[in-house]
């Protein structure tokens, strides 16, 4: 019986717990070399790798092993230092490189690291890129025709590449807006942001920016701040009387806002907001935005109210980006606060999704808190069925009618989805609808069906 490949890259790059396996800085010099050997040049002389890093501790263990990982094979190193995620991708195209590679573990805490990597066009490598860099990993040696000494690769510090970034950024609001006159809080989660989202907001006119998170010291990424607590963000609008909160992620590419009133959007809302602006300025692409399968109800109702589509994807901004290209469209996300523009970047990037909501705010001359009451969002539940691993309760005849049986009462009132979980062995069930009573009876009575038989099938 042939045993499965080894696998080393998993939804999101390569990630666990910094300096134990698989996240040391031996994986780190051998994920380099690996990555370097399968999208070097033809010629085997150079190619370009962007390398950058959010405010982790362990981020300078892994930029030193990648890029010594990386000149071994003859690729050239361009190091950006601490910069998002989203920034990366933008200077990869920009640098003409071949690869570009970020550091970080995004929403974790600061004992976690990452690997991952973009290609030449800035987007995340397609999956047989990755086996095939896994394929080269897991050989033993490595590599086994590393270039002659005179074409060992060169690394080099761009000191300016933040600077860059923020004119990236500013380019993607219009040129004859300012936010005069606006009070804004930013949480950055001490993590990659902490100096490129306050400076953007503050060249672009607002009033007062009031930053949070900006004082990283390598252990408190994400600890207690940015979007996994936005509370901090609503606390500190309350008090200070600003017209918006924005809280970010460790890696900047993730964004949740909060109106004038303190009150938290979803990357639902933001979503309704930009395809409202983006239909009336005639750049909406596709007359579809891509969500995903979790996206709420309303945003689909409030969709079509403006004769467009909302098209779904699988959890996961790399599926909301497939779905994109494919579709044509040019507007997706997540409700975890995932905004791709793919006018602008191709990837989730917090702060041109700020911008977008921002430039609403100025040219519709509104509070936040009107602009939001647009969208009407219906009660949404998710439980998960924590099942034996190896156990499929779903096949289970009771389960299967179960489920018919729930879609039936939710028909034109509301929705079901229940799927594995594709990390966990767990089984997600979700239900929306208008009644919040009735969507809670259906959830309730599949999990217990679900959880019986998963018991039954371990027994």
């Amino acid at each position: 019986m042939n045993s499965s490949p080894p696998r080393l890259f998993g939804t999101d790059g390569v990630r666990g717990l910094a300096n134990v396996h698989p996240m040391t800085a031996e994986t780190a010099l051998r994920l380099g070399q690996a990555a370097g050997q399968v999208l070097r040049r033809p010629d085997h002389r150079g190619g370009v790798v962007v390398i950058g890093k959010d405010t982790r501790l362990s981020g300078y263990l892994f930029e030193s092993a990648l890029r010594a990982g990386f000149n071994s094979v003859g690729m050239h190193c361009v190091q950006v230092g601490t910069i998002p995620t989203p920034a990366v991708a933008y200077l990869t195209r920009a640098f003409r490189a071949e690869i570009g590679v970020v550091i970080s573990a995004s929403h974790n805490p600061y004992h976690d690291n990452g690997i991952k990597f973009f290609g030449p066009n800035g987007m995340k490598l397609p999956d047989e890129v990755e086996r095939a860099i896994e394929e080269q990993f897991f050989q033993d040696p490595v590599i086994r025709d590393l270039p002659h000494p005179s074409h060992i690769g060169r690394a080099q510090r761009i000191e300016d590449a933040r600077g860059r970034y923020i004119e990236f950024c500013k380019n993607t609001f219009p040129r004859d807006l300012r936010l005069t006159g606006l009070k804004v809080v930013v949480d950055c989660a001490n993590g990659a942001a902490y100096r490129v989202a306050p400076e953007v907001l503050w060249e672009l006119g607002a009033e007062d920016v009031i930053p949070l998170g900006v004082k990283p010291d390598g252990l408190n990424i994400n600890q207690n701040c940015g979007s996994l607590y936005p509370e901090l963000m609503r606390d500190k609008v309350r008090e200070t009387g600003a017209d918006i909160g924005l809280a970010l992620d460790g890696d900047a590419d993730r964004l949740l806002v909060c109106d004038d009133r303190g009150r938290l959007l979803d990357g639902d809302q933001m979503m309704a907001l930009s395809a409202i602006m983006m239909k009336e300025n005639n750049t909406l692409k596709g007359d579809a935005v891509v969500g995903t399968v979790m996206s709420n109800l309303g945003l689909e109702r409030f969709l079509h109210s403006l004769d467009l589509k909302l098209l779904r994807a699988n959890v996961g901004d790399r599926y909301v980006l497939e779905t994109m290209l494919a579709e044509g469209c040019n507007l997706g996300g997540e409700q975890s606060g995932h905004m791709i523009f793919l006018d602008y970047n191709t990837t989730g990037d917090g702060i041109v999704s700020a911008l977008k909501i921002l430039e609403r705010m100025v040219t519709q001359q509104r509070p936040l808190s009107e602009l939001a009451a647009q969208l009407h969002t219906v009660p949404q539940i998710l439980k998960n069925v924590t099942i034996p691993r190896g156990s499929n309760p779903l096949a289970d005849p009771t389960v299967q009618t179960a489920i018919e049986a729930a879609h039936a009462t939710l028909q034109g009132q509301g929705r079901l989805l229940v799927r594995p979980s594709g990390t966990e062995p767990k089984i997600r069930v979700m239900a929306e609808g208008d009644s919040h009573e009735i969507i809670a009876a259906c959830v309730d009575d599949l999990c217990q069906r679900i959880q019986k038989a998963a018991q039954a099938s371990g027994e």
